[in-house]
């Protein structure tokens, strides 16, 4: 019998269906992410891997939201985290679909939701991670945490400061190193999904509860002449 769980293999699927992808980019040569999604059939496929991603993100993003709401004492970290990875994954549809050659401002947008608040939510995870420490496995887990967060940020922060000196070979190369980084941090998260069971119940809509005083009302509608009295104290009539 199994001691773990099968959501495990959820931030594992959502590493592995950006991955594949971005390495064949790499071996074909292509630059920035960007410019290998722009023309089709790639763009087609981009926007497809792109849209699966994104909606793997948000239910990721909303499960360890329902994964550490009972353990927190001050919600806001885990609404914070809640909110940026969602519009992190939302960035990821606007990159996806608004290709850039087409809509650069659009694309730039998602570029900058995906990247910057997916870094934020990095962070607040990290933090999350030592503070609960759950299983007492938060402070190893957060030590590598930490290390991708402050990974990721020195991508982003290089990648931009490349791409405005006009180093655009090194930045793209920044940019592949910045995507494996949040791959591979939303990639820990199945450490700790392997110990949580998130079950969705479904049930038959029911007509609330009779209440005492409908129930008087209908004695009083059946019998008119009968009156029913109720007092604090009970059995004084």
């Amino acid at each position: 019998m199994r001691s773990w769980s099968l959501w495990a293999f959820l931030p594992i699927c959502f590493s592995l269906c950006v991955l594949p992808y971005s390495l064949n980019m790499v071996f074909n040569a292509y630059y920035f992410l960007s410019i290998a999604g722009n023309q089709p059939p790639a763009s087609c496929v981009f926007s497809q891997v792109m849209n699966m991603a994104a909606f793997m993100g948000f239910l990721i993003g909303f499960l360890r939201y329902l994964q550490l709401k009972p353990k927190v004492r001050k919600p806001w970290l885990n609404i914070a985290s809640l909110i940026t990875f969602s519009l992190a994954s939302f960035g990821m549809t606007l990159v996806g679909n608004f290709q850039w050659s087409n809509d650069e401002d659009v694309h730039n947008a998602g570029t900058g939701l995906s990247f910057g608040l997916g870094t934020v939510f990095c962070w607040l995870q990290s933090i999350a991670t030592l503070r609960l420490n759950l299983r007492n496995e938060g402070r190893r887990l957060g030590i590598i945490r930490f290390v991708l967060s402050a990974a990721i940020t020195l991508s982003m922060l290089l990648y931009f400061s490349l791409m405005l000196r006009g180093h655009h070979l090194h930045g793209a190369r920044t940019q592949w190193c910045l995507v494996m980084f949040l791959l591979a941090f939303i990639g820990t998260l199945s450490v700790e999904f392997r110990h949580f069971n998130f079950d969705v119940v479904c049930m038959e809509h029911q007509e609330p509860p009779v209440t005492l005083s409908d129930r008087f009302s209908v004695v009083s509608e059946n019998h008119p002449g009968t009156t029913m009295q109720t007092q604090d104290h009970p059995g004084y009539f």
